[in-house]
């Protein structure tokens, strides 16, 4: 009879407290019904200004006994009360208060320990190189012969008496590459001053028109030939892709081109840019972060920039000691990364090595 009288008991169980790991913004709702199949429907209040707000209906199945909310969109600090009312199937409620519950923010993400391990890792490497730089010592960076090439493509456009065509792309003054390609711009055009030469730079957006103005200004400038500058050589062409792509064709074929340099983000367009410059016989040089367009670079230009190559375009052509630094950090904690990846395939591939497997899935699994 007593075993029989524990059964039929009809137990709540209701708690609220702070989300872990959050900003403070949120709190964890946990229920307990001993009986779910009994329970006709649950609700929840919390209470806003002296008034108790119900939050959203929860969906109660009969096997079901624990359910696990979130409330969210909270004020850092401060105090809630909650108000869990159940009705069961007999028309009886069953009222469960909790009060003052606070939330919090937390400093450290504990599941984010393996990021902040890796940080550690990055961070010995790149201050190490910087380390070594700031002592004069010459660090290396493999040879990049879209850059060697620079000197070669506008010496040879000099020497033929043509000038030098860059396209910037159609990416906007925010886009990486467009940033990247601008600052070979301001190489290419050191050079071309140097050499006493023309560049040419149609632009697709206006504001990278300004900055590009800038930039070639401030290379003439370092060459010591001001007076060769013309800003009316670097102009706003159209913001159209095929509108652009058509007048920088016309450009090629009226010009003829010695070297030409695509430095940015392309599309489409790329290959209608690279063939028409192919057919002219100019020396192209192309760099690009668009996966979809580098196999038509390739296919169609004397030298390519593949992805990064062209964010280390400025520590390369350069030779900056903090710039390099940071290059031959990241490239030294990349093959640490390859190394770990290689060394993961290596101990699933054992069946002895299984646990050491396990153990560092385990720390990679709580990213």
């Amino acid at each position: 009879m007593n075993f029989m009288l524990i059964l039929l008991t009809f137990m709540v169980g209701f708690e609220v407290e702070d989300y872990p790991n959050d900003s403070g913004d949120k709190l964890n709702i946990k229920i307990f019904l001993s009986r779910p199949d009994s329970v006709l429907n649950v609700k929840i209040f919390r209470e806003e200004e002296k008034e108790f707000k119900e939050l959203e209906p929860i969906k109660i199945f009969p096997e079901q006994k624990e359910y696990l909310l979130t409330d969210k969109e909270l004020d850092r600090g401060k105090s809630y009360n909650y108000i869990l009312e159940v009705e069961r199937m007999d028309g009886k409620k069953i009222r469960k208060i909790v009060s003052n519950v606070f939330t919090k923010a937390e400093i450290f993400h504990r599941k984010r320990l393996n990021v902040f391990v890796f940080l550690i890792f990055y961070s010995f490497f790149l201050f190490f190189y910087l380390a070594r730089a700031r002592k004069g010592e010459e660090l290396f960076l493999r040879k990049i012969p879209g850059l060697d090439a620079i000197d070669e493509a506008v010496g040879r456009s000099t020497e033929m008496g043509k000038p030098v065509l860059y396209i910037l792309g159609l990416g906007a003054i925010s886009d990486i590459a467009t940033l990247a390609g601008l600052s070979i711009l301001g190489r290419v055009a050191k050079k071309v001053a140097q050499y006493e030469s023309d560049i040419i730079v149609p632009c697709f957006d206006p504001i990278v028109m300004a900055a590009a103005q800038e930039i070639t200004k401030q290379g003439y400038m370092e060459a010591g030939r001001p007076d060769l500058y013309k800003g009316k050589n670097i102009f706003f062409l159209t913001q159209d892709q095929f509108g652009y792509a058509a007048g920088v064709d016309g450009i090629m074929i009226r010009e003829k081109p010695g070297a030409i340099f695509f430095q940015g983000y392309f599309y489409a367009e790329s290959l209608i840019l690279a063939e028409t410059g192919y057919s002219i016989g100019a020396i192209q040089i192309a760099g690009t972060t668009a996966t979809t367009q580098l196999p038509f670079f390739i296919a169609a230009c004397d030298y390519t920039l593949i992805g990064e190559e062209m964010f280390a375009a400025s520590a390369y052509l350069t030779r900056n000691p903090l710039m390099v630094s940071t290059i031959k950090g990241e490239d030294v904690a990349k093959m640490f990364f390859m190394g770990f990846i290689a060394l993961g395939t290596i101990l699933i591939s054992f069946p002895f090595a299984s646990k050491l497997y396990n153990l560092i899935m385990s720390f990679l699994q709580t990213f």
